[in-house]
C-alpha cells in the first residue's frame, strides 16, 4: 500500500518528452477523427434529395415520360435513347454505369428506342442520344453525342463532355477518403 507522501511525489512527477510526444499524437488523431466525423454530419445535412448511383431501363414510353414528369424539380435526369448494334451505344451504357456510381444525385436512365415504340423519332443516325432534364424540362439534347468523343472513349469523357456543357453537378464528397491513420484509432 503506497503511503500519502509516495501518491504526492507522483503527481508532481513530470512528464517525459516521449510521453508528452505520445500523448500528443493521440490528441491530433482524435481532433482529425472528429473534424472528418463532423465534416461528414454537415455534409449528410446539406445533401437532399434522393441517391440513385445506378442506371435505371426505362421499357417504355409511359416510363420515360414518367420519369421526366415526376423527379423531383431540382434533380437532374440523363436519358440515353440506344439501340442494340448502334455504334457507341453499347460504350455509353457502360459509361453511364460508371457516372452513376460517381454522381449519385443525378438520375441515370436509358431506354431502347425500339423496344420503346421511339424508334420511329430516333433512327440509327442520331443514336446514341443523351437528353438532359431538371424539373420536366428538357436542358440538353445530344444527338449522334459519340461524334464528340474519340473511337475510344471512356467515362471521363463523358463526365467532361456533360462538365463542358454545365450539366453535372460537383461530385459527391466520399467519406472516409483521405485518413490513413483511421485504423490506429480507437
Amino acid at each position: 500500500m503506497s503511503t500519502p507522501r509516495q501518491e504526492e511525489g507522483s503527481k508532481d512527477r513530470k512528464m517525459s518528452a516521449q510521453e508528452y510526444e505520445l500523448i500528443q499524437e493521440e490528441d491530433e488523431r482524435s481532433l482529425k477523427k472528429y473534424r472528418k466525423q463532423c465534416m461528414q454530419d454537415l455534409h449528410q445535412r446539406l445533401s437532399f434529395g434522393p441517391k440513385f448511383q445506378s442506371v435505371f431501363d426505362l421499357d417504355s414510353g409511359e416510363a420515360f415520360l414518367e420519369v421526366i414528369e415526376q423527379e423531383h424539380r431540382l434533380t437532374l435526369v440523363v436519358v440515353h435513347i440506344y439501340q442494340d448494334g448502334v455504334k457507341g451505344c453499347e460504350e455509353l451504357n457502360s459509361c453511364l454505369d460508371c457516372l452513376a456510381a460517381e454522381h449519385p444525385t443525378v438520375k441515370f436512365c436509358r431506354i431502347d428506342a425500339v423496344a420503346s415504340g421511339a424508334a420511329e423519332r430516333f433512327s440509327s443516325e442520331v443514336l446514341p442520344t443523351l437528353l438532359v432534364y431538371r424539373g420536366g424540362e428538357l436542358l440538353s439534347n445530344f444527338l449522334s453525342v459519340t461524334q464528340h468523343f474519340n473511337q475510344e472513349f471512356f467515362a471521363t469523357d463523358v463526365e467532361a463532355f456533360l462538365n463542358e456543357h454545365g450539366l453535372l453537378p460537383e461530385k459527391e464528397l466520399i467519406a472516409g477518403g483521405d485518413d490513413e491513420e483511421e485504423g490506429e484509432v480507437e
